[in-house]
């Protein structure tokens, strides 16, 4: 709970300070445990994607279509939009997960980890993209699995940035950095994010920027 009651509020003042957009994978159960959280995201206009019902893998839940919808339901009652993107718990997936999630509106998952890019994806009806998200640019495998201490997590987030930095000189490149509250919110990492954050905004023609955003303009160069 240290990162729900302090961590996040300690995390929102680095977003705040260098005017981070923020993307907020949320559980549907959450939404309405942690009302002054999301009321703070909602003022500050942070997109919100779904991320199950509760915590549990898409495998495990009984009505795979029913915890989608009471997912999506819950954010666009609370938030005033309905949720255009997707991360499952654990980035867990069934056969059916993401045909059920076009059918349900979402458009983009990130799921799948595999490339620098979005891309499009084959399912049934609607439409669904692939949307670059980091299994390693990401607090919980780089501090709980390989035990990185907030220096070094910080100087993975510089290295990252600027190997995709100079990738992307002819055609972009997208960079998600994975946090969570309990993690990065605790004062010995905090500073070394802030820090991690100061070194992307010193350089120009980035664009920080959310998921639905990155999508719209994908879209638009490859109509």
């Amino acid at each position: 709970e240290y990162g729900n009651r302090v961590g996040f509020w300690r995390f929102l003042k680095v977003y705040d300070e260098f005017k981070i957009p923020g993307v907020m994978n949320i559980n549907g159960v959450a939404v309405e445990a942690y009302r002054e959280i999301v009321q703070a995201c909602v003022e500050r206009k942070w997109e919100f994607i779904g991320h199950g019902y509760t915590q549990r893998n898409m495998q495990a839940v009984e009505d795979e279509a029913e915890d989608i919808r009471r997912t999506t339901e819950v954010i666009k009652a609370f938030t005033g939009k309905a949720p255009r993107g997707w991360l499952s718990p654990a980035l867990s997936e069934t056969v059916r997960t993401l045909d059920i999630l076009a059918e349900s509106g979402i458009e983009y998952v990130g799921n799948w980890v595999n490339d620098d890019q979005p891309y499009p994806m084959k399912v049934k009806k609607c439409t669904m993209h692939a949307m670059p998200y980091s299994s390693e640019i990401n607090d919980i495998p780089a501090m709980l699995g390989h035990h990185k201490s907030g220096e070094e997590f910080a100087q993975m987030i510089r290295d990252q940035f600027d190997v995709l930095y100079e990738d992307g000189a002819k055609t972009g490149r997208v960079m998600s950095i994975c946090t969570h509250p309990f993690l990065v919110g605790v004062p010995h990492r905090s500073k070394y994010f802030a820090a991690a954050l100061a070194h992307i905004r010193s350089r120009q023609e980035v664009w920080i920027t959310t998921g639905s955003e990155i999508l719209d303009h994908y879209k638009k160069a490859t109509a």
